[in-house]
């Protein structure tokens, strides 16, 4: 039994970044793992037009090669109409995701930039995506730069509030804010999910936090002690943007999934994940893209106390 929900990024965030084209049956041979190793949530593939993104060229094959583990929601990045009809012809063949997103920027210049038309534009493009999906998959809405943006500067909390509820408008009921660029702080991250968690609380709150400037756990431990239960991350801390796009100077990963389940584990939070398992996905991720990642955990291994604490729990 976990006590928040952990979605596991590295298939499709991690993977956006790397430029070397994974092959179909490792991408699958992964996510199927990380579906096994305890995650509730799993970013499978991404509906991207393959001239722009041709990682996710594979993105019907993943998914029609992709064994499913009972109750594990399986995410699919959709860009707009075009890619939630893929969704939806996929699902009517039996092998479609349960999730897909849509995104919005905080911001008019990064929405500009990032999405190549103005928040109003992409504002009707979502509705559309929502009014197509049809109600048959699990939306999940995603603010980016919700914290700040590298060329506006701090976002008006007030502004990213009124964004969930436009989502929230539309049915969706999971609603992500991005910490795009790594500029959270425990203050603000507390301040901004308090206030959302408070102005609609039927409307779970996903963290999605980059460790540009290594203070992802800490700011994602800050929206635990608000009351944020869904947590993005990626194993190695890998992606946070596609191969052709860089902030922060190119280091802008996700919150590392080893580093953070540790951490949660050694509190006492549970993460519902196979700890021996994940240890293994970590060197299978590893082992895909070729080089060491990020982990810390991955080079020194968990915390041994939690294995005292498990002896010591097993013995009573």
């Amino acid at each position: 039994m976990s006590d928040l929900t952990l979605c596991e990024c590295f298939a499709r965030d991690g993977l956006q970044h790397e430029t070397e084209f994974i092959p179909t049956v490792e991408k699958v041979a992964l996510v199927d793992r990380f579906a096994r190793t305890g995650f509730a949530r799993v970013e499978a593939t991404s509906y991207s037009n393959p001239q722009v993104v041709p990682q996710f060229a594979d993105a019907s094959e993943v998914l029609r090669t992709l064994p499913r583990v009972e109750g594990v929601y399986y995410k699919a990045t959709c860009a707009n109409v075009r890619a939630v009809e893929r969704a939806l012809a996929d699902l009517e063949a039996g092998i479609g995701a349960s999730e897909i997103s849509l995104l919005v920027s905080g911001s008019e210049a990064h929405s500009q930039r990032n999405l190549k038309q103005s928040r109003t534009d992409q504002w009707k493009r979502v509705e559309a995506m929502a009014a197509a999906a049809r109600g048959r998959f699990r939306l999940i809405g995603t603010i980016s730069v919700a914290f700040g943006c590298p060329f506006e500067g701090l976002i008006d909390e007030a502004s990213v509030l009124a964004d969930v509820e436009r989502f929230a408008s539309l049915g969706v009921r999971h609603v992500t804010l991005g910490d795009t660029i790594g500029v959270a702080t425990q203050a603000s991250t507390q301040r901004l999910f308090r206030e959302m968690l408070h102005a609609f609380p039927d409307v779970e709150a996903i963290a999605h936090f980059h460790d540009t400037r290594g203070t992802g756990i800490v700011n994602y431990l800050s929206a635990l002690e608000v009351g944020v239960r869904h947590f993005d991350v990626a194993f190695g801390g890998v992606g946070g943007h596609p191969a052709k796009v860089k902030y922060g100077g190119g280091v802008t990963g996700n919150v590392c999934t080893e580093d953070f389940v540790n951490v949660l584990e050694t509190m006492g939070v549970a993460t519902g994940v196979d700890l021996p398992a994940m240890m293994d996905a970590s060197l299978a991720c590893e082992a895909a893209l070729g080089r060491t990642l990020g982990s810390r955990v991955a080079r020194t291994g968990l915390n041994p106390m939690l294995a005292r604490a498990s002896a010591q729990a097993g013995a009573a």
